[in-house]
């Protein structure tokens, strides 16, 4: 009896074997082109939407570079990196536009490498990662103020751009899609609470009445959103892209006695609020947050230590001066 037991155990313990090295066969088959688009789903299925329209964004510049031919996770040396590298410039990409397509690149690569998909070979370590200096986006208080005291006609698509563009800027900067998907909810004691789509960071903001103004404009929709910006049940993500696309347009349309306005977009407002942030001697890992700088690890570290009143009282200052 004894002798029989252990075989059937030596048995299931033998299947068990062949059955996790069968999985590991089938994981180590799986091509790059495979793992990135699998990748992508995850991020999708995670709601990281924006990131993973930015992995399918290299993913058809790599498939472009490789003319739709697959690689093997050998072929992901340092000379295809460069080759890739001088592809891209070669089709007349900025060098910031290089470092983003080839840090994800990266991401996915160092991925695989955690799964057990290929050994770790460093193959970016000859192209351009970093992050050159951008053209200056931030506009002086003085187009602020002259913005929010235009006469628009009420309710117009120019009055809607402006009042997104304040409210961004009365909210340390928030992000678009921040705004898009406030709540009701999310207001509550003289705080608006929301937790950044980007990071999943948690923020909380000091309630002022420049910002209850304009809310006070708009009637709460349908879905319980707070700004007018996603207003119908389905089709969210839609309608946050096309009022993106209406409100950046409309902000270039502004009637501004100030060479500034061609530049107004709702990343001006984020820039702006830390460029202005910079002269009231607000410290600058409070700027980098408001910011989304790529280090926001070293930023969340940094806010780690400070109080959250400070960042208010800084903030109510700014708005004092418009």
């Amino acid at each position: 009896m004894t002798s029989i037991k252990i075989k059937a155990k030596s048995n299931a313990f033998s299947a068990e074997r062949r059955e996790g090295h069968s999985t590991r066969k089938a994981t180590r088959r799986q091509s790059f082109f495979q793992f990135m688009q699998d990748e992508i789903k995850r991020l999708e299925a995670l709601d990281r939407i924006r990131t993973s329209e930015t992995y399918a964004a290299t993913f058809r510049s790599i498939c472009s570079f490789r003319s739709g031919k697959d690689f093997t996770w050998d072929e992901i040396n340092e000379e295809e990196a460069i080759r890739y590298e001088s592809y891209l410039k070669r089709n007349g990409k900025s060098m910031n536009t290089v470092s983003f397509y080839m840090r994800i690149f990266r991401a996915v690569y160092n991925r695989a490498v955690e799964k057990g998909l290929t050994l770790q070979h460093y193959p970016f370590k000859h192209v351009y990662t970093g992050v050159g200096k951008t053209r200056k986006r931030a506009v002086p208080l003085s187009v602020i103020k002259q913005l929010k005291q235009l006469e628009l006609p009420l309710n117009s698509s120019l009055d809607f751009a402006r009042d997104m563009f304040l409210f961004s800027f009365y909210t340390r900067g928030m992000s678009f899609i921040d705004m898009a998907y406030l709540k009701k909810k999310d207001l509550k004691d003289g705080f608006l609470i929301y937790r950044r789509r980007k990071t999943g960071q948690q923020l909380c903001i000091r309630w002022e009445k420049c910002m209850q103004d304009i809310i006070e404009k708009y009637p709460l929709a349908e879905t319980g959103f707070l700004l007018p910006i996603i207003t119908r049940q389905g089709g969210e993500r839609r309608q946050y892209i096309n009022a993106m696309h209406l409100v950046n347009r409309k902000l270039k349309e502004m009637p501004l006695s100030s060479p500034h306005v061609s530049q107004l977009s709702m990343y001006v407002a984020r820039h702006s609020w830390a460029s202005i942030a910079l002269r009231q001697h607000i410290p600058l890992s409070v700027i980098s947050e408001s910011m989304g700088h790529e280090s926001e690890s070293t930023t969340r570290i940094y806010l780690a230590s400070l109080d959250n009143s400070v960042i208010d009282q800084a903030n109510a200052c700014i708005l004092k001066k418009l």
